[in-house]
């Protein structure tokens, strides 16, 4: 079993072994999987390397001003027209998260594995995984440090953006001593901490709005109140002109209820398909019961993708729930 300070060590071999890299992070990418594709990116274009940043989504509006945003390509516009041979995979909690972009590996490629998702299974070549940490952009802190690179407000802004959205603007259980103190070293390369909070955490789009307002109208409770949930349809994106960025933070509201020891937000992709998400109080390991679905996560937060009707994913997802008490 390796240290977390000999996979880091481990990581920097590899970061340096290779010339040309393939970034790749989550389908649907948040905030610490675009702050943790562009960190790489940066740390590479440091480095002297070349590199090129892909995502199977589009990238959430209110990232776009971070460093390397805009050359994330989405695949689903513009796929590249080659294969890689050297991956670099950041906050990708299984192989499965990656999505289409797997389709730009070589067979044999060599995957640099970087997480902090609790289920993750190791799937790299080389892999640091560091289950407590809050987020994927705080491993890399760690890397960064390991080269004779300075830290810039560009790259501290992107850490620090991954930090804050993974934490809930470090409100969460997963807000550590060293989570606090990364954020104040990074505070001293001049980010402005107040600007991301309002733009990342605050500033909401009026489709946002809306689309937050057709979930609530969906909510629905168990008869002793520990379980709470709410769902959104294709046709309420239509009607509310909401994108998928438009939807994140949505299922901490059932979950926030007071004596709700589960909150989970239904989202139907398709007549059979759809995704779930779940937080938790705490009494309940969301990311285990995630696993029984083929998901995964962290305890607090995970989710997981089904196919089948609504009903009968709603009911499934509920008997596992209440299975937990």
């Amino acid at each position: 079993m390796h240290t977390y300070e000999q996979a880091l060590q481990s990581g920097k071999k590899f970061l340096l072994e290779h010339d040309d890299y393939l970034v790749v992070s989550h389908v649907q990418p948040d905030g610490d999987a675009v702050s943790s594709t562009v960190t790489v990116g940066w740390l590479l274009s440091c480095l002297g390397k070349t590199f090129t940043m892909i995502n199977e989504g589009e990238i959430p509006g209110r990232m776009r001003f971070l460093w390397g945003a805009d050359d994330i390509v989405n695949m689903t516009e513009q796929p590249p027209a080659r294969k890689f041979k050297a991956v670099i995979c950041v906050d990708c909690a299984d192989f499965a998260r990656v999505g289409l972009t797997r389709h730009y590996f070589e067979e044999d490629a060599v995957i640099l594995n970087i997480d902090h998702h609790p289920t993750n299974n190791a799937y790299g070549t080389v892999n640091i995984i560091k289950s407590d940490a809050a987020a994927t952009a705080e491993i890399l802190f760690d890397l960064v440090s390991l080269f004779p690179v300075t830290l810039n407000k560009d790259a501290a802004t992107a850490i620090y953006t991954g930090l804050l959205t993974d934490t809930g603007g470090f409100r969460y259980a997963n807000t550590s001593p060293n989570v606090m103190t990364t954020a104040s070293k990074l505070l001293e390369h001049g980010v402005d901490g107040p600007y991301l909070a309002q733009t990342l955490l605050e500033q909401v789009t009026l489709p946002q709005v809306r689309i937050l307002n057709q979930a609530l109208n969906s909510l629905q409770m168990t008869d002793d109140g520990k379980i709470a949930w709410v769902v959104v349809t294709p046709e309420d994106m239509i009607t509310c002109g909401a994108a998928n960025e438009d939807l994140e933070g949505i299922v901490n509201y059932p979950r926030n209820i007071q004596g709700v020891e589960v909150g989970i937000f239904f989202k139907i992709i398709n007549d059979s398909a759809v995704k779930v998400s779940l937080r938790s109080a705490g009494k309940v390991d969301v990311a285990e019961l995630a696993q029984t679905f083929g998901g995964g996560g962290h305890v607090l937060a995970a989710g997981c993708r089904l196919e089948g009707t609504l009903e009968d994913i709603v009911a499934k997802v509920l008997k596992q729930v209440n299975a937990q008490w």
